[in-house]
């Protein structure tokens, strides 16, 4: 049955049909009880006015309310728009049931530089939470939105926010004369601000972020057969990792950025190994005669979750993993159904998502790794290649819609979803990055 996927998945990428457009969101389900915000819009210091995509305030409430735990106010519905804690009115606020407050203002300052300064308030407490001020070129003002958000979501949540983060994703072009281009693209976590990083003839697969948040690691058929290669998405500079006969696959990196593990099959059968970038040392992981796949570490880097159908069907195994990558024993962790697969670890360990098939139908479960709970996510038809953001909180990955691939996120909990898709055409294969490091 993992053979059958494996295939069936690969032709999936060589079939696909897209037509370049813009990323979107949209919110399809919000948490019920989300915590009623208003993102006043910022103040404008200078000559002329901000692109509307650069809209700061804009920004952050749409962030907000990705996340699901937040309802900003509509500004057809906000009462006045004060821009310092001085001509805030918290009176007012109450009366619509407003229980935070943000307000800021952008002032422009020489050779398109901005002073952004925002203030967030508790309007029932009437106190200011969080204030800063943070400079930024016009280029990067959306980043700044997304590290106000950041600021806002630590300081209501306690968690760090994930806004100020990248994605990563394949997508086909077919043309008409019957050439077809792989790209392998990234964006911010709100689809915005697209680099294409390759463009190539050939199928690009499975993306996986290092730690730095500045190179990918991913699997190209550009000689005709899988290699891994790992790319600077600033410089682009290429460096091919492996290239043995059989499968190359399923990349991805250690949380140190020391190792990759990945799937090779050169000693006949699909296993799990370790490769240590300094020292090109490979160490072999599994060993058995059923197909071992998809790696994803625990975040001590002292573990593997893996894909195996050594049981008789595809399910999600645990391996600890030696200091040299020595193997340890293996663990099942799935028993619920007979098809688990493509697992993918929080950044804290608690939980593990996966494709889980229920139904005849292919979705995203997460695993409680302390109370061994499965819960099922999302309700699709065929849903794939699930990433947990930086902080733990969501879950993007691979769906269809109309007979269209898009790209969907969830909360860890099931309550939040969203969607991200091209206007057309399909996309496949999301990879959240870490945080962003300058």
């Amino acid at each position: 049955m993992l053979k059958r996927l494996s295939s069936t998945f690969i032709l999936l990428m060589l079939t696909m049909h897209q037509a370049w457009a813009v990323l979107t969101v949209e919110i399809t389900e919000g948490v019920e009880g989300a915590s009623p915000i208003a993102v006043v819009p910022f103040g404008w210091q200078g000559k002329g006015k901000l692109p509307q995509d650069k809209d700061v305030a804009q920004i952050v409430a749409a962030d907000l309310q990705r996340s699901g735990l937040f309802a900003p106010l509509p500004r057809r519905d906000m009462i006045s728009q004060p821009h310092q804690g001085s001509e805030v009115n918290f009176t007012d606020w109450r009366a619509v049931n407003v229980e935070h407050l943000v307000i800021g203002k952008v002032q422009a300052l020489a050779n398109e530089e901005f002073q952004i300064q925002f203030q967030l308030f508790d309007v029932n407490k009437a106190t200011q939470i969080a204030g800063y001020s943070i400079r930024s070129r016009l280029s990067g003002l959306r980043r700044t939105a997304h590290k106000i958000s950041d600021i806002i979501y630590k300081a209501l949540t306690g968690t760090p926010g994930a806004f100020d983060t990248l994605i990563a994703y394949v997508t086909v072009n077919r043309y008409k004369s019957g050439k077809t281009k792989y790209r392998l693209a990234v964006s911010d976590s709100d689809g915005f601000d697209e680099q294409i990083v390759l463009e190539s003839t050939q199928p690009l697969m499975s993306p996986s972020w290092a730690p730095d948040g500045k190179r990918l690691a991913y699997v190209s058929f550009r000689n005709g057969r899988p290699e891994i290669y790992i790319q600077n998405i600033i410089t682009r500079d290429i460096r091919k990792i492996t290239s043995f006969r059989g499968l190359n696959s399923a990349p991805v990196w250690s949380p140190d950025g020391k190792r990759l593990a990945l799937t090779l099959s050169k000693d006949g059968n699909p296993e799990i190994y370790v490769l240590d970038l300094s020292s090109n040392r490979l160490s072999r992981i599994t060993r058995n005669y059923a197909i071992d796949t998809e790696p994803s570490w625990m975040p001590d880097g002292k573990g593997l979750v893996f894909t195996s159908d050594r049981g008789g069907s595809p399910q999600i195994y645990m391996v600890n993993i030696g200091r040299f990558g020595k193997e340890g024993r293996e663990q099942r962790l799935t028993f619920e159904g007979n098809y688990n697969a493509r697992a993918s670890v929080s950044p804290d360990g608690r939980h593990v998502a996966f494709v889980h098939r229920e139904q005849g139908q292919f979705r995203i479960a997460v695993l409680d790794m302390e109370s061994q709970r499965v819960s099922v996510l999302t309700d699709s038809r065929l849903d794939e290649s699930p990433s947990f953001s930086p902080n733990g909180r969501m879950i993007i990955y691979a769906t269809e819609d109309n007979y269209r691939g898009v790209l969907a996120a969830v909360s860890v909990d099931g309550q939040a979803h969203q969607r991200l898709r091209f206007q057309s055409g399909d996309v496949r294969e999301p990879a959240w990055s870490s945080f962003k490091t300058d």
